[in-house]
């Protein structure tokens, strides 16, 4: 099972601060675990990719702005960057363990639901 992790950070906060306009304070965040190589049955008994997502949001550190990216300039890895830095490795490593967890679930269920009578 190789897992694939994508982030997904275009949603994000923004408010004038230091009078530098549309500051990003807030970035509203999805990390998504995809099995490249398991496939799953969706509710039309359709073959998909087994996949698992966590999302949230993670405010920013906007203290210093000696290195401000002006809000036209930004790209997805920029903001995908502070989230990172952000977060801490540690914090991420355990999200992506649970995903991992998650798809290993959808694969391999270990719970059933059954119906009595």
């Amino acid at each position: 099972m190789a897992i694939n992790y994508t982030w997904d950070v275009s949603t994000v906060d923004v408010k004038e601060i230091d009078s530098k306009a549309d500051t990003v304070f807030n970035v509203h965040w999805r990390l998504t675990g995809t099995d490249d190589t398991n496939t799953v049955k969706d509710s039309q008994d359709n073959d998909i990719a087994a996949a698992s997502t966590v999302y949230g949001s993670q405010p920013l550190d906007t203290s210093d702005l000696s290195s401000f990216t002006a809000f036209a300039d930004l790209t997805a890895s920029n903001v995908q960057g502070w989230v990172e830095a952000a977060m801490g490795a540690d914090k991420i490593t355990e999200m992506k363990a649970g995903l991992d967890a998650n798809i290993a679930e959808l694969i391999t269920p270990t719970v059933q639901t059954k119906q009595v009578g």
